[in-house]
């Protein structure tokens, strides 16, 4: 079995742009992805821990990631 290079897999992110509507996704389209996808979710949980730090938490709840979510859509 191949080691992964990448932190998540690339098959799911590839099924979604498959799903989208995409006949072909180039390897580097694959990476591309994922690097986006890790980028968003690095921003998501930075935000959701600095909300669960001022409500006084150690734990990040789900409020914590929803509320991140609605706060960075802007970006």
């Amino acid at each position: 079995m191949a080691k992964r290079t990448t932190p998540i897999p690339v098959a799911p992110l590839y099924r979604i742009l498959r799903k989208a509507g995409a006949s072909r996704v180039g390897q580097d389209a694959k990476l591309a992805m994922v690097e986006s996808v890790l980028q968003v979710a690095e921003a998501i949980s930075a935000r959701a821990v600095e909300l669960a730090k001022h409500a006084g938490r150690k734990t990040v709840h789900e409020d914590d990631i929803r509320l991140a979510i609605r706060e960075l859509r802007g970006l």
